[in-house]
């Protein structure tokens, strides 16, 4: 049996996010881990977070790795292309905070590197969401990063199950229909979810994993 992974918003919880991978590894020996994005801001160790996303994979493991909004924000902060205050007043100034005032240029061009999606047989994983009415190929950063959802809405994503972070869904991960939302609002003082997929069997999650905040 193969599965993914996929972890929801880390938001700079190193603690919550090594036991989650501890806990993904007592599940199997391999697979699959979806990283479906904003690992920095608002929370103390972003710097912990990034170098550890940023370091080696164990072998059998294949880390995907997904860019947030978050992690948006922070380059653009960087290099112009976005308004630093928004940064700073979503969370920036903790993420500064932890790398001592200066963010080393590796990690900036890490992040900006990182894909907006991840797609496999039977599953969508983007950071945000998508915008529907729109043909899958032309959606926008905007889009994937920064889509809302109603808390109840499902709808037609292609023929696959979507899989999202962004939104908090507070106590726990939600799954309506043809789309579940991973984000459990850890660093609000929730958990930090995993959304557990076997990958030959379509639509959503067959378990979750869950750590305290």
């Amino acid at each position: 049996m193969s599965y993914t992974f996929a972890i929801g918003d880390i938001h700079g919880c190193i603690g919550p996010m090594k036991r989650m991978l501890s806990r993904i590894e007592a599940y199997a020996s391999q697979g699959t881990v979806v990283f479906l994005g904003d690992y920095i801001d608002r929370g103390p160790d972003s710097q912990a977070v990034l170098e550890t996303l940023m370091g080696d994979v164990a072998a059998g493991w294949r880390w995907v790795i997904l860019k947030g909004n978050h992690e948006d924000m922070m380059v653009g902060a960087q290099d112009g292309s976005c308004d630093e205050a928004l940064w700073l007043g979503n969370g920036g100034m903790e993420t500064l905070r932890s790398y001592g005032g200066i963010i080393p240029s590796t990690h900036l061009v890490w992040a900006a590197s990182l894909p907006l999606i991840h797609q496999d047989n039977h599953r969508i994983f983007v950071h945000a969401g998508v915008r529907e009415g729109i043909y899958f190929e032309d959606q926008t950063a905007r889009d994937l990063m920064w889509t809302r959802f109603p808390s109840d809405h499902s709808g037609e994503y292609w023929g696959k199950h979507l899989v999202h972070g962004h939104t908090p869904s507070p106590k726990h991960p939600l799954t309506i229909g043809n789309r579940t939302n991973v984000d459990s609002a850890c660093v609000f003082g929730g958990k930090l979810s995993c959304a557990v997929f076997d990958d030959n069997i379509a639509g959503g999650p067959i378990d979750f994993i869950a750590v305290s905040a």
